[in-house]
């Protein structure tokens, strides 16, 4: 991957934990100015602070990402969208299905509003074991990410809020949005959410979509605010 976008770019940064790995790129490509190797933990990484090194906005991100970390490098990457244009990753291809899964199917949950709040993930292309050595055990997708999601112009913190909000909504997908949300919100705040975004109140959090939750969310979220100032 690291040669084929070095063909291509301007500057490749490749970001590698494995020392040794590290090694062997540096020794691919000793003379080559397009392509930088820096051995760290892409979870330490500042996204924000290469690309102001390079001279760049924002950046493209690449990877082949471990499967056992994927769900936090994915985090890590949407709080640094501001200074990422797109991304194309490959992962395992359950947890691709899961990013992009659509309302009332089984793969849909907290990790796809997660993903589809900061961006516009697509499968480009499966990636059978054979494509690895040595092969693994599962089935691959490489996904791209257009980072531009369904409400992008909220503020971190009110993303941050309605993220903890989406996870009580998924906390035991059997229950309905009711009774996930019911020990937290007074019953009538909720009837009144419900209400207003037409939805019946049996309804599981797997079965609305994220402007449907999201539409839930602000909706509580103005009621408290009327609550705090008759206070």
């Amino acid at each position: 991957m690291t040669a084929l976008l070095a063909a291509r770019v301007r500057k490749v940064i490749a970001i590698e934990l494995d020392r040794d790995l590290a090694q062997r790129l540096q020794e691919e490509f000793p003379q080559e100015s397009r392509v930088q190797i820096i051995p760290a933990d892409v979870l330490r990484v500042d996204f924000a602070a290469l690309c102001r090194q390079q001279g760049v906005k924002q950046a493209f991100v690449f990877g082949n990402l471990p499967y056992y970390i994927t769900s936090p490098i994915l985090h890590h990457l949407f709080a640094q969208r501001h200074a990422i244009r797109s991304m194309g990753l490959l992962m395992q291809r359950e947890v691709a299905k899961r990013l992009t899964a659509a309302p009332g199917t089984r793969d849909y949950g907290y990790l796809t509003l997660a993903t589809q709040i900061y961006s516009r993930p697509q499968i480009a292309l499966a990636v059978p074991p054979g494509a690895f050595s040595p092969a693994p055990k599962v089935q691959s997708s490489f996904v791209t990410f257009q980072m531009k999601g369904k409400f992008h112009q909220w503020p971190r913190r009110k993303c941050d809020e309605f993220l903890q909000f989406a996870k009580r909504c998924f906390a035991q997908k059997r229950k309905n949005l009711l009774n996930n949300l019911g020990g937290i919100y007074l019953r009538t705040r909720l009837l009144e959410a419900f209400e207003a975004v037409g939805k019946n109140t049996n309804l599981r959090a797997e079965q609305l979509s994220l402007e449907e939750l999201a539409g839930i969310f602000e909706h509580l979220t103005h009621a408290a605010g009327r609550d705090d100032t008759d206070i």
